[in-house]
């Protein structure tokens, strides 16, 4: 049913939104215009406080993290609760409840809202989980604060919460978010045969320097393990600081070259094709069921879409098409296992994962979360057959959103 705008709505600060100033940034357009009323809004009022917001985004994603955190900062100090209207705004109301922080910080929810009529309430949570009064009128809630160790408090104070809301809540088992840091998810697959998913252990910068200087205390954390490992700084994103350390010197060098306190370290599994290539899966969950996001191939072993040369290559995007238009018939029914146990050991409605084939034909499990990005900002004349997939994926997850508003969906957890 249709929702009208509401005098709460229009004391609402009101947001262009994540995904609206990312595609801005990602087809390189012209952004004087965007930054230009920015500036004068907030040379007009200076409690514009969703102008600082977006101007908070936008400085996050061209490169000025700090800049925009302070920005976010000076918004949050004026309000806590933002307004981002999809289409005409009269569909769905959803009420995030999410975290201060970087983008990275919550569900990207924008991207998956694309071409849907969805009013979404970013409602920032501060001191534990107090809440703003009076809350925005919604249909659904989504607890959209992701993983991180920075999180984590949130995450625990979240988790009784769910129990009490007014309205029915998606993923509203916040613990269940928290228990898939690297150190913890792929104990929740350690006795699963048809998954690989190699040991995280989280070590201090001390600790990482005690193992460059003897061996046996690297197998003390990684038990049966050798070089190569993996080794990135703790929550690190996109491949910030990973590297792959050959052997003790390689790790010494590394540790010397950083200035990170806290890091991840793993054994590094060769997932190459018969063709010598690496295939990395991001595969979306939504109430259980797999929907392929993209496919990277790449002929390095640190996979992102970005510098696979997907762009580039005719011969990759063909084969991403062939996976996606053929991913429950081919990729989903040779890892039906495998999948359907990630869906019910991770346990939410929605997350996604990073994932690859090992050469034995198993599920190798890289990274879980509800943090990603699942987005349709590809340009459809290069990537056609990404726009029919990522409408799949919308489509699926406005409907769990809509059967939960309805009192018709289970969750997950």
């Amino acid at each position: 049913m249709p929702h009208a705008s509401s005098a709460a709505d229009a004391a609402t600060p009101t947001i262009a939104g994540l995904a609206h100033i990312a595609r801005m940034v990602y087809e390189g357009a012209d952004r004087d215009p965007f930054v230009a009323s920015l500036a004068a809004r907030i040379s007009n009022d200076a409690r514009d406080a969703a102008a600082f917001m977006d101007l908070s985004m936008l400085l996050q994603l061209t490169g000025n993290r700090e800049q925009g955190l302070a920005a976010q900062a000076q918004a949050l100090d004026m309000a806590a609760v933002y307004r981002c209207v999809h289409g005409s705004g009269t569909g769905l109301r959803v009420l995030a409840l999410v975290a201060a922080g970087d983008f990275m910080s919550n569900t990207p929810l924008d991207f998956l809202f694309d071409g849907s009529d969805t009013t979404v309430y970013y409602v920032y949570l501060s001191d534990g989980v107090r809440l703003p009064a009076p809350m925005p009128q919604h249909d659904v809630a989504y607890v959209g604060v992701a993983e991180s160790d920075t999180n984590r408090p949130l995450l625990g104070a979240l988790a009784g919460v769910a129990a009490s809301w007014p309205r029915p809540i998606v993923n509203a088992n916040s613990s269940r978010i928290a228990e898939l840091s690297r150190d913890h998810m792929w104990e929740l697959f350690r006795f699963v045969a048809d998954v690989v998913a190699p040991r995280n252990a989280r070590v201090s910068r001390a600790e990482l320097t005690g193992m460059s200087n003897d061996e046996s205390e690297l197998e003390a954390v990684l038990p049966a393990e050798r070089y190569p490992i993996i080794v990135r700084p703790l929550d690190s994103h996109a491949g910030h600081g990973l590297v792959k350390i050959e052997d003790a010197g390689a790790l010494q060098d590394y540790v010397a070259e950083t200035d990170a306190e806290e890091f991840y370290i793993a054994p590094f599994v060769d997932y190459r094709s018969a063709d010598g290539c690496y295939r990395k899966y991001r595969i979306v969950f939504i109430a259980g069921r797999p929907f392929i996001a993209h496919l990277g191939i790449s002929d390095h072993w640190m996979v992102h879409y970005l510098n696979a040369g997907m762009h580039e290559s005719e011969e990759k995007r063909a084969e991403e098409a062939e996976c996606m238009e053929r991913f429950d018939e081919q990729f989903a029914a040779r890892h039906r296992d495998a999948l359907g146990s990630v869906a019910s050991r991770i346990g939410l409605d929605y997350f996604a994962v990073d994932c690859a084939a090992t050469r034995d034909g198993r599920l190798l499990l890289f990274e879980a979360g509800t943090g990603m990005i699942v987005h349709a900002m590809d340009s459809p004349e290069l990537f056609p057959y990404k726009q029919r997939q990522m409408k799949k994926i919308f489509h699926a997850f406005l409907s769990m959103l809509g059967e939960f508003a309805r009192g018709e969906a289970q969750a997950m957890g």
